[in-house]
């Protein structure tokens, strides 16, 4: 493959690339409610030419390129959805529909996976097998959309796919990897505390909800401090503890509580759940109070290939350096792209978009969170150019 034109297409699309982040950017959608993000996505594939679309849910979108000789069938993603966060940032671009905005990147996904289709679109003659772009809905919400594309068949066929993820909290310019687990099995749970009401100047006449749910909280600690090998990541957080009206003299009859697991080791997953359940059944029971459990798993640990994962990090030295490398530690947060690491062999890519200079210093899900759009070339950039090594190696 003509590298020169390669990067001569490269730099074409750098200000189309930062143009659709910003139009994604005026007009974000909640997740599963995608229908005029999708619109758009497919209507510039449409326009690029020589790619088969299909829309394998009702706000998703899937191009195929398909190459003129055999070779390996690549699945690039990004995602779409936006938050429920009212947007602070004030840009001529912020966000127009009130109490929603891309809090965490997703615009910069899809804007450079348009970028990597545009250019790829036009070097066709050059790919040996199929590049199959995934546009994917609802990342933000479980079950999630990846779940869905993955029942619709979208990997079907793939031998490996690719996932960026701008990341603020890393400098525009770098570039991470992490070898195996990328990001936690993320879980959640309700607990509900069944007491009996009564006034407060007559405890004794009560079975207080409220004094039994702080000792549960207290205990599920040890889980995490006592039970789980200190070798071992995982996170028990209650963040939500519920009870009473308001009054200050009424003992309520019940107390709900909520909150989060973070785990890798499937293990330690399982030690949660029957550790949170033996705590809280003994706790309530020995108060006389009654409760109801609900565990329900979440997003899966996204799980990073080691051969794929090798191939990516030998790219960016080629091409950008070894300084640019970063060799990053698992994360506690979650991804549903680890429904697509589930069923093919994967590398999930973090590439910095923060720069202290320029203000861009938010975390992610933040109202005043935005990204160095710099960083998008660097997204595009590593979409094609690993497409062509892909092919190049075809070839040999």
């Amino acid at each position: 493959m003509n590298q020169e034109k390669v990067s001569t297409l490269l730099e074409s699309v750098r200000d189309d690339v930062i143009q659709w982040r910003r139009h994604l950017h005026r007009h974000p959608e909640l997740s599963f409610q995608e229908e005029k993000t999708a619109q758009f996505v497919y209507g510039l594939l449409h326009s690029f030419g020589n790619l088969e679309l299909s829309r394998p849910t009702k706000t998703s979108v899937m191009a195929r390129l398909i190459g003129n000789r055999p070779g390996k069938v690549i699945g690039l993603r990004a995602d779409m959805d936006a938050l429920a966060i009212a947007e602070e940032n004030e840009f001529e671009y912020a966000s127009q529909v009130p109490g929603v905005m891309h809090a965490c990147g997703h615009d910069g996904h899809t804007a450079m996976l348009l970028g990597a289709a545009k250019v790829l679109s036009q070097v066709r003659d050059h790919i040996a097998g199929e590049v199959r772009f995934l546009f994917q809905h609802a990342e933000e919400m479980h079950p999630g959309g990846a779940q869905e594309m993955v029942k619709a068949g979208v990997t079907e066929g793939v031998d490996l796919m690719l996932g960026i993820h701008l990341m603020s909290h890393l400098p525009v310019g770098k570039i991470g990897l992490t070898y195996g687990a990328v990001t936690a099995n993320s879980d959640r749970f309700d607990i509900t505390i069944q007491g009996k009401g009564g006034h407060a100047s007559t405890p004794n006449s009560s079975v207080d909800p409220v004094a039994i749910g702080a000792q549960v909280i207290s205990s599920l600690q040890h889980i995490v401090s006592r039970n789980a090998d200190p070798l071992e990541k995982l996170v028990v957080s209650v963040t939500n503890f519920h009870g009473g009206t308001g009054a200050y003299n009424v003992i309520p009859d019940r107390a709900q509580l909520s909150g989060s697991v973070r785990s890798f080791a499937p293990e330690m997953r399982e030690l949660a759940v029957t550790s949170m359940e033996r705590i809280i059944k003994g706790t309530t029971l020995a108060h006389g109070a009654t409760y109801s459990f609900d565990y329900r798993y979440g997003y899966g640990s996204v799980v990073n290939d080691e051969a794929v994962t090798r191939s990516v990090e030998e790219l960016i030295v080629d091409e950008w350096g070894e300084a640019v490398l970063l060799q990053l530690s698992p994360m506690m947060g979650g991804e549903d792209f680890s429904a697509f690491s589930d069923v093919v062999p994967s590398c999930f890519i973090l590439v910095g978009a923060g720069n202290e200079e320029k203000g861009i210093v938010y975390p992610h899900h933040h109202p005043r969170f935005t990204v160095d759009e710099d960083a998008l070339q660097d997204g595009v950039k590593l979409f094609v150019k690993y497409i062509c090594k892909a092919s190049a190696e075809t070839s040999g």
